[in-house]
C-alpha cells in the first residue's frame, strides 16, 4: 500500500502512567512536534476521575460513600458512576445474574479487597451460604436525577468493570484532542479506533493464562473495538494451602471452581467487553460459549483440559475452532 506524504510524515507518540494498581496507556500517531503535555493531563485526570468515583480502595470514593450509606436515603452520585451501576445492572439481567457488582462483602471477607482476610475456610463458606441481596433487586436508580436509594443491605465492587470503563474515559480524552486514530490501555483491556498509518489495524496481545509468568498466546487485530480478559491466573489467594481466584460466583459466595483459565471478549466499548468477560467466565465451560452464541458475542475460552490449554472462539456468535492452544 502507497502511503501519501501526510500519512509517511506521521510521528508515533506512547503516553502511560499509573492508575488502578496497574499503568495506563495511550498509542497514537501525529504530526511531528504535537504538543504532548496537555493531553497528558487530560489522560491522567481521566483515570484518576475513575478512581476517585469507583475505587473500593479508597475511603474517601464515591463508591464507598455509597457503600456507607443508610438504606432508603436518596445518594447523589456522579453521572459516570451512574453510567457504570446502570450497565453493570443491564449486564447482570442479561447473563442471568452471572455478573453481579453486589459482592462487596465477598470480596472483603475473602481477602481480595483493601482489608486483610478474617474468615477461615468454613466460615468463609458459611457467609457464601447465606441469604444476600443482589444489587438488582437492592438498588432503586433514577439516572436523569444521578441518584439511587439502597432497599437492603449492600456493598457494591465495580472491580469487573470499572477498568473497563477507565479505557473508555482515556478513548473519549483522546478524541476530545483531535485524535481519532489509536490505542489505548490499563493493563490488558484495550481499545482501538481506525487503524495505523498504512492501513494496518491495532495488533493486541492476547496472554496465555499462566500464572507467575507472562507468555503471548496469540494476537488479535482490532478496529473500532474494545477487548478486555478475565482470568484465574493474574491475583488469587492461598488459604490453609489452598489457591483461590479472585473472581466469586455469585450463586455460591465462593471464588470460581470451573475449568475455564479466562476468558476474552471483544465488544463496542471496553466497559462491556470488562463485564462480559467477567460474566461468561463465571458461567463456566459449557454455559459461558452457549449464552456468547446465543447473544452473537465475539469471544476467546481457554479452558484447562486434562492438564492442556484448549481454546473455544466465538465470532458473531458462531462457533470457528475449538482446538488445543499453542
Amino acid at each position: 500500500m502507497k502511503m501519501s506524504t501526510e500519512t509517511a510524515a506521521l510521528q508515533r507518540y506512547s503516553l502511560n502512567g499509573p492508575t488502578m494498581g496497574s499503568r495506563y496507556s495511550a498509542l497514537f500517531y501525529a504530526a511531528p512536534g504535537f504538543a504532548t503535555q496537555d493531553l497528558d493531563e487530560r489522560l491522567a485526570q481521566a483515570v484518576a476521575r475513575v478512581e476517585q468515583q469507583m475505587s473500593g480502595w479508597n475511603p474517601e470514593s464515591d463508591l464507598n460513600r455509597l457503600n456507607a450509606a443508610p438504606r432508603h436515603r436518596w445518594i447523589s452520585v456522579p453521572r459516570e458512576l451512574m453510567q457504570v451501576i446502570s450497565t453493570a445492572l443491564r449486564v447482570s439481567e442479561q447473563s442471568r445474574g452471572a455478573f453481579e457488582i453486589g459482592v462487596g462483602d465477598l470480596v472483603r471477607s475473602w481477602g481480595f479487597g483493601p482489608t486483610p482476610r478474617t474468615l477461615e475456610p468454613a466460615a468463609l463458606g458459611e457467609l457464601g451460604r447465606q441469604h444476600r441481596h443482589c444489587a438488582g433487586s437492592a438498588l432503586v436508580l433514577e439516572p436523569r436525577r444521578h441518584r439511587l436509594r439502597k432497599r437492603g443491605k449492600l456493598r457494591l465492587d465495580l472491580n469487573g468493570i470499572a477498568k473497563g470503563f477507565g479505557v473508555d474515559e482515556l478513548a473519549r480524552a483522546l478524541e476530545a484532542a483531535g485524535i481519532r486514530d489509536y490505542l489505548v490501555g490499563i493493563d490488558g483491556e484495550m481499545r482501538a479506533r481506525g487503524r495505523k498509518p498504512g492501513g494496518q489495524p491495532w495488533s493486541v496481545a492476547v496472554e496465555k493464562p499462566l500464572r507467575g509468568e507472562r507468555q503471548v498466546m496469540g494476537v488479535m487485530e482490532l478496529e473500532d473495538a474494545a477487548i478486555a480478559t478475565s482470568g484465574d491466573y493474574r491475583q488469587w489467594v492461598e488459604i490453609a494451602g489452598q489457591s483461590y481466584a479472585h473472581t466469586l460466583d455469585p450463586g455460591t459466595g465462593a471464588p470460581l471452581r470451573n475449568r475455564l483459565a479466562s476468558v476474552s471478549v471483544v465488544a463496542g466499548s471496553c466497559m462491556l467487553a470488562d463485564a462480559w468477560a467477567t460474566a461468561l467466565l463465571v458461567l463456566g465451560e459449557v454455559e459461558g460459549p452457549r449464552l456468547a452464541q446465543e447473544r452473537g458475542m465475539d469471544a476467546l475460552f481457554v479452558i484447562r483440559d486434562a492438564g492442556q490449554l484448549r481454546e473455544v472462539s466465538i465470532v458473531g456468535g458462531q462457533l470457528q475452532a475449538d482446538i488445543e492452544a499453542r
